[in-house]
């Protein structure tokens, strides 16, 4: 018997843009329903001209196939809009796909987001019950992982408490915890675990090295390529609904990161009902910029560089302040950056339209991949009103004219950081 536990065949998956959720629905059981009695898709327009209808639709997936194998971990990546979590959702059969097939062998766990998979009314214990019950699973086999699945998720106080009053945080270590220690065949898991905090993510991580180890499957979607890459064996790379790349974790994160695919030292977002953030504060563009206000993918290491957002404020009274983290491909954290424009400060921002630049000095990061993740954020009460992942990246390159920090060596030099010191030298002759 072949050991392959998921194939998928030629996934398509189209959205219908402004239609809301009940229609897509409809659309999604039409779809089934055809599949079943082996007739043609009415929803599906591959290869098929609408050219008045064209604008209104969006491919989310094209033309996806690969296959799976038990006991493989399988990291999905790509940036925000690639496909990643539409095909998760079809995977997890939450959707169904446009046209295509998908096939599995065992029973499936998944956690995509927060807010899925349990019952907000029941308590943390009932919900436990009610998604083993899903899964197929005997009450006693339940209760015997009980104990262990309420200690990894740290809520014993609160396991008779209805999860709606649980943290978001709370939430999802409960829910990762299910769905890790039922023992399904297959596990899903999504982004959500940046939820969690770093101990706790920590914890997942070894939790599905273990269960991959047990020879269960594990898809794993990811924008941290640290933890891609420590975890997955294989990866694949979306771009634009297609697979751009399949093949080992740590070469098809590198490409990943060496491309940008779409990431770029320059992003505009001219559309501001699907630009990123809410009613209150929304994106407009974001560049890597020169001391000219010219944006470059390309820096010299000598060279500072600002990494500036344009923002619409819609409504007055919140103290929004813009932040930046960045990494490098490895996914190391090189820092956070917090807005410390001391007119803004302690000040709400008025409506209107706003520029924020943060500046970094010349010879201050060594050469490679940065990538800029953008968020614009209250603190007190917190809230993110805007988290771009990705959303710019440049090269720091080093011209090798021995004036920055390296001098004339050419050789490879260790270190995220490579500042240009100031050095002093004191010198006393020795008298005999």
């Amino acid at each position: 018997m072949s050991d392959t536990v998921i194939q998928v065949e030629s996934l398509w998956k189209e959205y219908r843009l402004g239609v809301i959720s009940h229609h897509t629905l409809t659309r999604d059981l039409q779809s089934w329903w055809a599949r079943v009695c082996g007739k043609e898709d009415p929803n599906s327009q591959i290869g098929s001209a609408h050219p008045s209808r064209s604008e209104d639709r969006f491919w989310a997936l094209q033309d996806v196939s690969f296959e799976v194998k038990q006991g493989e971990i399988l990291g999905i990546i790509g940036r925000n809009g690639a496909g990643k979590s539409t095909l998760l959702k079809i995977l997890s059969q939450v959707t169904a796909p446009t046209k295509g097939e998908v096939r599995f062998k065992g029973r499936i766990a998944s956690l995509l987001e927060v807010g899925t998979g349990f019952h907000p009314e029941l308590t943390g214990r009932e919900n436990i019950f009610l998604n083993g019950a899903i899964l197929g699973m005997s009450k006693n086999d339940i209760c015997d992982r009980l104990d262990e699945i309420v200690a990894f998720a740290e809520v014993e106080k609160f396991i008779d408490t209805p999860v709606k009053r649980y943290s978001s945080g709370m939430y999802v270590r409960l829910a990762f915890a299910v769905a890790a220690h039922l023992e399904p065949e297959i596990l899903i898991v999504d982004e959500v675990l940046a939820v969690g905090d770093a101990q706790f993510q920590k914890k997942c991580l070894g939790k599905l090295e273990s269960v991959g180890k047990e020879g269960r499957t594990v898809l794993f979607v990811s924008h941290d390529m640290t933890s891609i890459t420590r975890l997955c064996d294989r990866a694949i790379l979306l771009y634009q609904g297609h697979i751009v790349n399949d093949g080992p974790a740590d070469e098809v994160a590198g490409s990943y990161m060496d491309t940008g695919l779409g990431v770029q030292a320059l992003r505009l977002w001219p559309d501001m009902k699907n630009a990123p953030g809410n009613n209150i504060v929304r994106l407009r563009s974001a560049k890597i910029k020169l001391e000219d206000g010219s944006h470059s993918e390309t820096i010299d290491i000598r060279s500072p560089l600002g990494i500036e957002i344009e923002y619409d404020v819609f409504e007055e009274g919140h103290l929004l302040v813009p932040n930046y983290n960045l990494r490098n491909r490895e996914g190391i954290v090189l820092f956070f950056a917090l807005d410390q424009d001391t007119a803004w400060k302690e000040h709400s921002r008025c409506k209107g339209r706003y520029k924020s630049t943060a500046w970094v000095p010349g010879n201050f990061f060594a050469e490679g991949i940065v990538i800029v993740n953008i968020a614009i954020t209250t603190f007190m009460p917190f809230h993110v009103h805007i988290h771009e992942r990705d959303a710019v990246v440049f090269q720091i390159v080093d011209s090798l004219d021995g004036d920055s920090a390296r001098r004339e060596f050419g050789g490879s030099l260790p270190g995220v950081v490579r500042p240009l010191l100031r050095w002093t030298t004191d010198f006393e002759a020795v008298i005999e």
